[in-house]
């Protein structure tokens, strides 16, 4: 399910920073506009790059706040130059970089995606059978909520994000509903409240999440990915495949090169690194800039490795 918005409804909420450096950049760096996805892991990469970008290399840097979808539209229609974590999507490599030739593949993240639900360990203690999905009726009652209909629930959180969970509902012929929180900070709170309160709580979640690093969430074993078994949206009846997150950019971008573009290809980091940075951004509520200084200052050896390789 695909939440889409318009570049233009997003345009209020993207902030531009002006050009400065620390110390005079090799190679003149002229700008840089970064999709911002809907969750905090990204908004972690984000505040890496553009902190060095603008900091170290002298360019004037961008942010548009955008969903996955929208993100590469802009790609297409110039008003974005980089995606900085791109969770599969393959009909959109299709159209935008096989067909209309407009993005490119810039290798990878680093980080490793999964998607599944989750329950909190406190229910996996007391209910060992719990992440078996073949039991997960039996407890449906557990989990019924005022907006479940009846059933159990399921919680996602926005829409927007990648999600098979209404198809896997109805074909595993689950006593469940999907119920969106809407948000990922709201899906986040409902894990720290049902771990904290012993509630009952079954839900959409993902790796890399700085959460993680707080509560060790159990994951449901579905039935297993195997390829092809997601092909067709409605059918899916399988696992979630495992992610190797990567980054796409404009062609127009990439084909003009200099140092932003180049530390854009040279980025890459951990799931650990990533959480560590949306911890500082979600938990200890530091900005983006202030996240990224506190990271970068601690990890001069790692960002030393891409900005020795974005200058000429």
């Amino acid at each position: 399910m695909t939440f889409v918005l318009t570049i233009a409804g997003c345009g209020s909420g993207s902030t531009a920073s002006p050009r400065s450096s620390s110390a005079a950049p090799t190679e003149p760096c002229d700008s840089i506009t970064i999709a911002v996805n809907p969750w905090v892991g990204y908004e972690a990469n984000a505040a890496v790059v553009a902190y060095l970008a603008e900091k170290r290399l002298g360019c004037k840097v961008t942010k548009k706040e955008v969903d996955e979808q929208t993100a590469w539209q802009g790609l297409d229609s110039g008003e974005i130059d980089v995606i900085l974590e791109n969770w599969g999507h393959e009909d959109l490599k299709q159209k935008y970089i096989e067909e209309k030739r407009s993005a490119v593949r810039v290798g990878p993240s680093g980080n490793k995606g999964v998607i599944g639900w989750y329950v909190p360990p406190w229910m996996k203690k007391e209910f060992p059978d719990i992440t078996n999905w073949q039991n997960l009726n039996k407890y449906a009652e557990k989990f019924k909520t005022v907006q479940s209909d009846g059933k159990g629930q399921v919680l996602d959180g926005d829409p927007s994000f990648v999600t098979n969970d209404e198809a896997l509902v109805k074909n595993l012929n689950l006593n469940y509903k999907v119920v969106y929180a809407g948000s990922e900070e709201t899906l986040i709170k409902a894990f720290r409240q049902a771990q904290e309160k012993k509630t009952p709580l079954i839900g959409y979640f993902f790796e890399p999440q700085w959460l993680h690093l707080d509560i060790e969430l159990v994951k449901v074993d579905l039935p297993p990915y195997t390829a092809g078994c997601d092909a067709d949206p409605a059918k899916v009846a399988c696992d979630y495949p495992r992610y190797e997150l990567d980054k796409i950019a404009s062609k127009k971008f990439m084909d003009k090169g200099g140092p932003a573009a180049r530390l854009v290809q040279n980025f890459q980091w951990s799931n650990d690194e990533q959480d560590t940075v949306a911890s500082f951004i979600a938990k200890y509520k530091m900005s983006p800039d202030e996240a990224a200084k506190r990271w970068v200052e601690a990890n001069p050896d790692r960002v030393e490795d891409w900005l020795t390789k974005a200058k000429p």
